[in-house]
């Protein structure tokens, strides 16, 4: 079964420097009751779809128990949190940070001139009260084009970032013609996020912006077939 949500349909915050467009109901930004999976599915809470303006962002705040994932898009983003981190991060990136116990961090765009785009995902951790901890890791064009990259996923899994939960989170970039397939075992479930361009996915055609939730499916087909899918990028996020 999937369950497709367009990208109009998602909800939003828009302020003088923050376009955020949030798959599930964030905040004071809420989806319609009723909505299927409007406050989270399975373990994912948050996939947040935020375009920050040059110069500005999101001042020190807390976080707690919760698997913080943030996908650079376009842009540079510049984190310091608690913990000593300070970095500065472009487009594929990946950047984990597990609040556990307690962690408060800043995110901010440091460009004078240009807009950032990043995805920030939240996953709930298997067990709270965890030490709070963070990384970040580069993938290259070559890492993530016409393939999944496993980018985070829980200590055993091969993925570079290590995340505190039973699921995988993958990338891809995607060039006309091509396709990737993904095996989902008896009771895993995905979710698939179309970041940039448009893809099918088992036959159904998802533009910028669209999500689906998967269920009850033995494969995940996800292909550029023809100029729709050009330049598409995505991310697939497999849990149980």
């Amino acid at each position: 079964m999937i369950t497709v949500r367009r990208a109009d349909e998602r909800a939003m915050t828009r302020i003088g420097w923050l376009d955020g467009r949030h798959t599930f109901s964030f905040g004071r930004s809420m989806l319609p009751d009723g909505v299927p999976f409007g406050e989270g599915f399975r373990s994912l809470l948050v996939v947040n779809d935020d375009r920050v303006k040059p110069g500005m962002g999101f001042g020190e705040h807390p976080h707690s128990d919760m698997e913080i994932i943030t996908y650079v898009l376009d842009g540079q983003l510049a984190h310091k949190d608690s913990t000593g981190n300070a970095r500065t991060l472009g487009p594929g990136w990946i950047q984990r940070m597990s609040a556990g116990r307690g962690i408060r961090h800043s995110e901010f765009n440091p460009s004078a001139t240009d807009p950032l785009r990043l995805l920030q995902i939240w996953i709930l951790p298997e067990k709270e009260g965890l030490p709070a901890s963070y990384e970040d890791t580069r993938f290259t064009d070559a890492d993530l084009r016409d393939r999944l990259a496993l980018l985070a996923g829980r200590e055993g899994s091969g993925a570079k970032a290590l995340i505190h939960q039973d699921a995988l989170f993958f990338a891809s970039r995607l060039g006309a013609g091509k396709r990737v397939r993904h095996t989902l075992g008896p009771g895993r479930h995905a979710f698939v996020h179309v970041a940039k361009g448009s893809v099918t996915l088992n036959g159904r055609a998802l533009s910028e912006g669209d999500g689906a939730f998967i269920s009850d499916e033995g494969e995940v087909v996800i292909g550029a077939d023809d100029a729709l899918g050009a330049g598409a990028e995505f991310i697939l996020i497999e849990m149980a």
